[in-house]
């Protein structure tokens, strides 16, 4: 299992997400973006917009994509 934080994953706050694989941590952030935006938070809606422009630009998106898997890659076991 390794963490990864909001932050680290381009958001504004330092909220963990745990995973046993890059793609856990990725989905528990957009679950996060999505969570925190509906209840109000101002903070987090460019992030949440970033992400959702992602998967509308395919291949900049899977550059982000690619560096996340990466960084997740290059973190030690928790």
């Amino acid at each position: 299992m390794k963490t990864m934080t909001c932050r680290q994953l381009g958001g504004p706050c330092d909220l963990s997400h745990h995973g046993e694989t890059a793609d856990e941590v990725i989905k528990a952030q957009d679950k996060h973006l999505k969570e925190v935006v509906a209840g109000g938070d101002g903070e987090h809606e460019s992030a949440l917009k970033e992400m959702k422009a992602r998967w509308r630009k395919p291949i900049s998106g899977m550059g982000w994509y690619k560096k996340a898997k990466r960084d997740f890659a290059a973190l030690p076991e928790d």
